[in-house]
């Protein structure tokens, strides 16, 4: 096995880490505890953080983005259908939250759906488009997720796909670096609604797109911020459309949030207060007459019930639209980069993005701020403590809740809005979940090896059982009246095994590049 230059005893943590982080080393990994049922044997073994953001695990973070670099590749141009789950699954750990089929929206032309994801019981809306957006073309749908494709003078197929930039609106003039120009007019409220609810307006494109070009579109999406913290999107669709009908669609797409009205607050310094009921649960009432606040169902029958009634807000993209068509090859490699390039970064760290500092400026840290201020205190979703601000009981209300405290990533700052996934996925893109795309990844590891003859070291599968059924391994969280681990020893530990593999690695894919060497010449030494 590798070992460290320096004994690990007289090197400090911080050192450690920092020869972790070369070696790719996982420095903050979580310790269980692994215990042979047949024959009692225990051991502490360090399982990686799993992190996707660099400023908690940069090993872990880099390891996720290679992964997702990998899923983008194997699906953007693909010229045939994937195969579905074979288990039958949904792939629901491998898609936008809010990806919907064609075939699975009841949604008319308008989109404002009779039913939507917050609510478990039907509401009737209106599907009629507004009369302020233009109308949107209409195919009939082919059942296929694979676009055209075409066939050159020289009698090659050619199938392109396309590379979709889309941007949010304009909420007042910003300088280069992202800022305000005036901050008392840039509308920061607007900018926080339109990060919290994000994915619904993309899920809403990508209905449309199909409704358009006739397919069933797959894409993978990357959600990132601008300098001005505003989202954006890259997406890799598979397929090519014209470009005036790209950028038509993207005009023409809304989406209606039909919740309660909540521009201003009811509730500011005296909050509602929680007034349990005698047979159990409870209710929140006004702190000064007692009154009870409105269910969250209440609400949205005084909004079912009420004709004049609006929109509680109304997305819709910008005007920077960038549509390119990409055939596979190095200009297909550079978006995927382009693509993937900064999923590693914090959402609020997009206003230091392409400069040479990490930390923002006094005015970019104040712009921070102020987004915040309002991502913080709008509701993320019903079931968020935010609604008592407003008069409203939140879905599933609880005792204990309160305004501002909502533990949903929507409100954190690092995220500004954006706590969903950061990487969307259609269900179609290539078949496969995340973690098969990540056993693929060890099988052409292991695929190196066994053909150089190392044997691969056993492991500790969880669903392997013992001759009387029961689970062979059992894994148990160290607890913290155990005996503790020291840090050092742990990394050190990894350091060592990780370089060990790394030499095994290297060691036979030279071999094996020297066994296709030799079979190639003798190859064209039998050919002449």
């Amino acid at each position: 096995m590798g070992v460290l230059n320096i004994p690990a005893e007289l090197m400090t943590t911080e050192a450690l880490r920092d020869m972790a982080i070369a070696t790719g080393v996982c420095v903050r990994p979580v310790l269980q505890r692994l215990t042979d049922s047949t024959t009692g044997e225990s051991r502490i073994v360090p399982i990686p953080c799993g992190a996707t953001l660099d400023s908690k695990c940069p090993p872990c973070a880099e390891r996720a983005r290679r992964l997702r670099i990998q899923q983008c590749r194997e699906g953007w141009h693909l010229d045939t259908d994937p195969e579905r789950d074979p288990a039958g699954g949904d792939l629901a750990d491998d898609t936008a939250e809010l990806d919907g089929d064609l075939d699975d929206t009841a949604a008319g032309d308008g989109q404002e759906c009779a039913r939507t994801e917050d609510e478990g019981s039907a509401r009737s809306r209106s599907t009629r488009r507004r009369q302020d957006m233009p109308d949107l073309p209409r195919l009939p749908m082919a059942k296929t997720t694979v676009g055209r494709s075409f066939t050159g003078s020289d009698g090659t197929v050619y199938r392109p796909s396309t590379f979709l930039t889309v941007t949010m609106p304009s909420y007042g003039k910003v300088r280069p670096d992202g800022t305000p120009v005036d901050p008392s007019t840039y509308d920061y409220r607007r900018a926080a609604l339109d990060a919290l609810h994000f994915s619904k307006l993309w899920d809403r494109l990508v209905q449309n797109m199909r409704r358009c070009v006739g397919y069933n579109v797959q894409y993978f999406a990357a959600v990132e911020p601008q300098r001005r913290l505003a989202p954006h999107l890259h997406a890799a669709l598979r397929g090519t459309f014209p470009r005036a009908i790209m950028r038509e669609v993207v005009a023409a797409t809304y989406f209606q949030l039909w919740w309660p009205q909540h521009d201003t607050p009811v509730y500011t310094r005296r909050l509602p207060v929680w007034r349990p009921n005698i047979g159990g649960g409870g209710t929140y009432v006004d702190p000064d007459t007692g009154a009870e606040l409105p269910t969250w169902d209440q609400a949205l029958d005084a909004l079912d019930n009420d004709q004049d009634a609006v929109p509680a807000h109304v997305l819709t993209f910008g005007t920077q639209t960038d549509v390119q068509g990409l055939i596979g090859g190095p200009r297909a490699d550079r978006a995927i980069g382009y693509l993937c390039k900064y999923l590693t970064k914090a959402i609020s760290a997009g206003a230091t993005a392409g400069t040479d500092s990490d930390e923002p400026t006094p005015a970019q840290g104040a712009h921070i701020t102020r987004l915040h201020e309002q991502v913080r205190f709008l509701p993320c979703s019903p079931d968020c403590a935010n609604w008592l601000r407003y008069g409203v009981q939140p879905k599933d209300a609880h005792a204990g809740m309160r305004p501002g405290c909502c533990p949903r990533k929507a409100h954190k700052r690092h995220t500004l809005g954006l706590g969903g996934r950061r990487v969307l996925v259609s269900r179609k893109w290539t078949g496969k979940t995340l973690e098969q795309h990540r056993a693929d990844r060890r099988d052409v590891v292991r695929v190196v090896l066994e053909a150089a003859g190392i044997d691969l070291p056993e492991g500790a599968a969880r669903d392997e059982l013992t001759g009387d059924g029961r689970p062979r391994w059992l894994w148990e969280p160290v607890r913290p009246n155990d005996e503790p681990v020291p840090v050092v020893t742990v990394l050190a530990q990894l350091i060592s095994q990780r370089q060990h593999w790394r030499e095994q690695y290297e060691r036979a894919r030279d071999q094996q590049a020297l066994i296709n060497s030799a079979t190639k010449i003798n190859t064209a030494a039998e050919a002449a």
